[in-house]
């Protein structure tokens, strides 16, 4: 894919805004990180060639003049909330960011759990924390909140707040995803600093919306598509519209919340707010990036299809309602976008049209899968007695890739027996049918002795980046093992068996 996006400059205008909001406030700038602070894979597929940890690079330029402050909700621990992208919940990925910021140098000031109201799980979560020497706040529900501003800010309502102890001129305040609670946290912090005596101030970093792209740029409609669970849509800055007679994008709940946010601010701090609007807060340069918007539209155009594919995929196993895939549905017609546009789904489909039923618990379904590889080729695969389909696709784009006949076998027989007998004959299970996890191990096992699978397996990272599509949704296994791979899956809202449990 063509690269639309620079890092190097993206860095240094986004630097350059930083600090020039911080020479604002003489203390301390709360700047509250919005999106994802660590491998933002939503960014790197709308905003071809940036970089997912850009934003970590870019606290490291800042390392010795700031620290992290980690929020989590505590709802979300409790409900065990799953990051989709890499398929492991809120708090199993707050304990991943707290490994990478301890990697890169970077402090963690500590970690606040929002809303807390004595959650099982979130007191099993914050003791596990206090443990390994991390320190953990716990904040609840503020008083009053959004409209009594008298409790709001006072003793009562961010005053009952634990006060996280900081030492540098700029606090990251972030978290592992959205409605994490990284708002209330920055303006209880405000609060406590003002009432003993420290000019401190706030802004916001959000990548997404755009504001400086139009409103119905595919960048901008791909962040709806991506949070249509939660019902966020974008629509112009009226305020910064009125003060500056500048369009400026945002979305729904920063402009809803900006009359409010203002006043909590102006009654904090006891002065006007030089905030005339909710795009004013931000400090975001993603737009100074893009140097190829061609390229952008396109890649956001794909993942909007994506975002389709994944949550017809949820509404059938019971996550989402039908509203937010229709409500995806809907982003794709605005822009005549149809499934047939992302280019693997109609091979996939033709394959699963050729595949064979395989299994107790795959009796009559076909299943097929196609991946487009790094020179545009299309390579597919489909299920059999001895391989899930996402399996068999992955053995042939290594062998197309690494240019092996197909009349040459990756696994040897006695190989895939030897899993058969583990699998049936040890664990208990009903077919021998490798999911892709399986194979993988299979392979690299294999590539001992045969040179064959050695340099296929050596051709396996070329697959990072490159989009498939399963006419079935995938198991556990093909799931993970796509994940590993790097690979872009999607797939079409059909279970790729007849039974319930699935052993």
């Amino acid at each position: 894919m063509t690269a639309g996006f620079d890092n190097e400059r993206y860095l240094a205008e986004q630097e350059a805004a930083i600090v020039e909001r911080m020479k604002r406030f003489p203390h301390k700038l709360y700047l509250e990180f919005g999106g994802k602070f660590l491998f933002d894979q939503h960014a790197a597929r709308v905003l071809p060639g940036f970089d997912p940890n850009v934003k970590v690079r870019l606290i490291e330029q800042f390392r010795d003049r700031a620290e992290v402050i980690l929020c989590i909700f505590a709802g979300d621990i409790e409900r065990k909330k799953v990051r989709a992208d890499f398929g492991i919940t809120y708090d199993q990925n707050a304990l991943q960011i707290i490994d990478e910021l301890a990697r890169r140098g970077i402090t963690l000031a500590g970690v606040v759990i929002t809303r807390f109201a004595g959650q099982a799980g979130a007191e099993q979560f914050k003791r596990l924390l206090e443990r390994r020497g991390i320190s953990v706040y716990t904040h609840r529900f503020t008083r009053g909140y959004p409209t009594d501003i008298d409790t709001i800010v006072s003793d009562e309502g961010y005053g009952a707040n634990e006060y996280v102890r900081t030492e540098r001129p700029i606090v990251i305040v972030t978290a592992p995803g959205p409605n994490s609670g990284k708002l209330a946290t920055c303006l209880s912090q405000l609060y406590h600093d003002h009432r003993a005596g420290l000019d401190s101030g706030y802004a916001k970093f959000e990548t997404f919306p755009i504001w400086n792209l139009p409103l119905n740029h595919p960048v901008n409609v791909a962040y709806e598509a991506a949070t249509a669970d939660i019902g966020d849509y974008n629509l112009i800055d009226h305020f910064h519209l009125e003060a500056y007679n500048e369009r400026a994008v945002n979305y729904n709940r920063d402009v809803d919340a900006f009359p409010v946010l203002r006043r909590i601010i102006e009654r904090i701090t006891g002065a006007e707010s030089f905030y005339r609007s909710p795009t004013d807060m931000g400090v975001n340069r993603a737009g100074c990036g893009i140097v190829d918007d061609v390229a952008v539209r396109e890649a956001a155009k794909q993942e909007i299809l994506r975002r389709y594919f994944r949550c017809a995929c949820d509404y059938l196993m019971g996550m989402t309602e039908s509203a937010t895939v229709e409500r995806v549905r809907l982003l794709m017609e605005d822009l005549h976008l149809a499934e047939k546009d992302r280019v693997v789904v109609t091979p996939a489909r033709q394959a699963a049209s050729e595949a064979e039923p395989t299994g107790k618990g795959h009796r009559g379904v076909y299943c097929g899968a196609a991946i487009e590889l790094p020179d545009g080729s299309i390579v597919t695969g489909k299920n059999s007695p001895l391989f899930h389909a996402s399996s068999a696709l992955i053995l042939n784009a290594a062998k197309r890739l690494a240019s092996i006949p197909d009349t040459i076998d990756l696994l040897p027989q006695s190989i895939v027996d030897a899993v058969g007998r583990l699998k049936i004959g040890i664990l208990g299970g009903r077919e021998v049918s490798l999911d892709l996890e399986e194979t993988l191990v299979a392979l690299s096992i294999s590539g001992a002795t045969n040179p064959a699978a050695e340099v296929a397996l050596g051709e396996l990272r070329r697959l990072a980046g490159c989009e498939a599509h399963l006419s079935h949704m995938p198991a556990a296994g093909d799931e993970a093992g796509m994940r590993k791979l790097g690979v872009r899956l999607t797939a079409d809202p059909e279970y790729a068996g007849k039974e319930l449990f699935d052993a």
